[in-house]
């Protein structure tokens, strides 16, 4: 069988390609179900773009490549689809939208925009080989125990990464990209959670604070969650792509507040009280004991000198832990690195020494931070792609 364009992979990136591909559109899947890591984003709403989308929200090693996409189908763009469907949703904090009700909608709603666009979708279809051919390329597929050889003038690849296998995730993109010459850089966990073996924050388990937190010289202002394994929460995830190996991570508890100054003035009023207990005012009380502990704090507030409070403070807004790693791909959110960019056109996603090969989503070496912006990235530059094909084949 022929076929103008065929999609491997129905996630946020395929189906959005499928969308603007044009009629003669098939979309591969291996799973039972489409559009599965959406199905479990957000905790079941899916958090499906973010207002505050710009090129400054993504990691590259070109940092220039996502502004042609992300500025020709923006948030805004996504969002009038969303509310074209009747879909209703909501923004969380820092400009996150998530689905009222579920991220099901969210599903519905491609594949309503894929059939009407006429794409044909096939689930539980593995790809066994690709290979290209004089008018485009063949895809070997087994379905059922049956093979099939497809054809197709247009292949694109929107597998996504490694993160998460147990959703069968896997390499597949990186082999396809390197079997035809396009370069593959690093790859490793991203939006992560830390861990810590020996166990030292069990105790704190479930206790979360926002916080500041810095690696590599970047910054986030969000809640950091101790678990039984480490360091999750909001800020932690974030700082996780900008993390490497042995490197220490610095924690502020208190990034808006002076808690030197507020602790001298706590030790006027309640000087009596033993520092631990005072501390306790100002963190939860899980964590204030655990750096009583830590610190060997002792004695009443009032006992405590300006540089003693000033040590106090020092170490509360420049806490260094030095993680063993990450819980890795199995919990990651996302897959950094991936398809070298260089080998793509900004404009059209197409690999520029492989007429007909299109790279999208988190395949490609274009990693958005937490809070919907991966998702803006599968639309983008699924949408770059689509149209692109679509102009082609006019």
């Amino acid at each position: 069988m022929s076929w103008n364009t065929i999609i491997l992979g129905a996630g946020a990136a395929g189906m959005m390609c499928a969308i603007h591909a044009g009629p003669d559109t098939l979309v591969l899947d291996h799973a039972k179900n489409p559009g599965e890591k959406i199905r479990i984003a957000g905790g079941g709403r899916c958090n499906f773009t973010n207002i505050y989308a710009s090129p400054e929200n993504f990691l590259s090693e070109n940092p220039h490549f996502c502004k042609s996409a992300l500025s020709r189908y923006t948030q805004w763009d996504f969002i009038e689809l969303v509310q074209k469907h009747g879909i209703p949703y909501h923004e969380k904090t820092l400009g996150q939208l998530f689905c009222d009700n579920s991220s099901k909608d969210i599903i519905q709603m491609l594949l309503a925009e894929m059939r009407d666009a006429g794409a044909e979708l096939r689930l539980k279809t593995s790809i066994q080989s690709v290979s290209k051919t004089d008018a485009g390329f063949a895809v070997e597929t087994e379905r059922d125990g049956k093979r099939e050889t497809l054809h197709c003038r247009n292949l694109v690849i929107a597998t996504g990464g490694k993160s998460i296998p147990k959703m069968g995730a896997t390499g597949l993109a990186y082999d396809i990209a390197q079997q035809f010459g396009l370069n593959v850089l690093e790859t490793r966990a991203g939006l992560v959670p830390f861990t810590f073996p020996d166990g030292r924050f069990k105790p704190l388990s479930g206790v979360a604070h926002p916080v500041r937190a810095t690696a590599n010289h970047t910054s986030f202002d969000e809640a950091l969650l101790f678990t039984h394994r480490g360091l999750s929460g909001p800020s932690m995830l974030q700082i996780s792509s900008y993390w490497r190996e042995s490197q220490p991570i610095a924690v502020n508890f208190f990034p808006e507040k002076d808690i030197f100054e507020a602790l001298k003035a706590r030790r006027k009023s309640d000087g009596r009280k033993n520092i631990a207990t005072v501390l306790g005012y100002e963190l939860p009380a899980k964590l204030a004991d655990h750096f009583a502990s830590e610190l060997k704090l002792t004695g009443n507030l009032a006992d405590q000198s300006d540089a003693q409070l000033r040590a106090l403070s020092d170490a509360l807004t420049n806490w260094q832990v030095t993680p063993a790693g990450t819980e890795g791909y199995r919990t990651a959110e996302v897959t950094l690195g991936g398809i070298d960019t260089d080998a793509l056109s900004s404009k059209t996603m197409e690999a520029k020494t492989v007429p007909g090969l299109y790279a999208i989503g988190e395949a490609v070496d274009v990693t958005g931070w937490l809070g919907g912006y991966n998702f803006q990235w599968a639309w983008s530059s699924g949408f770059a792609a689509g149209t692109a094909i679509r102009a082609k084949s006019l």
